[in-house]
């Protein structure tokens, strides 16, 4: 990984309402890991952050789930398309 694309990654909840962002990175302990991946939340997945500040209304894979604040921190994502 370059130093320039390590500056794209953002937590999911800064992400913007309505952007979509492909999930680079996972942070936190194991068992947060496993339990985000299972919702679906893997590497190299697409994810639309629809709303939110406190809880972050997120669709990925057709699905919408609600995730905290302290999730969302946790997923970085780097921003795709100029929308």
């Amino acid at each position: 990984m370059s130093e320039s694309s390590a500056h794209l990654r953002i937590p999911l909840c800064q992400l913007p309402a309505r952007a979509t962002g492909r999930i680079c990175e996972l942070k936190g302990d194991s068992a947060f890991c496993q339990r985000i991946r299972e919702m679906g939340f893997g590497e190299s997945v697409y994810v639309t952050k629809v709303a939110g500040n406190g809880t972050i209304l997120c669709q990925l894979n057709g699905t919408r789930i609600g995730l905290s604040h302290d999730a969302a921190r946790q997923i970085l994502v780097e921003r795709v398309g100029s929308r």
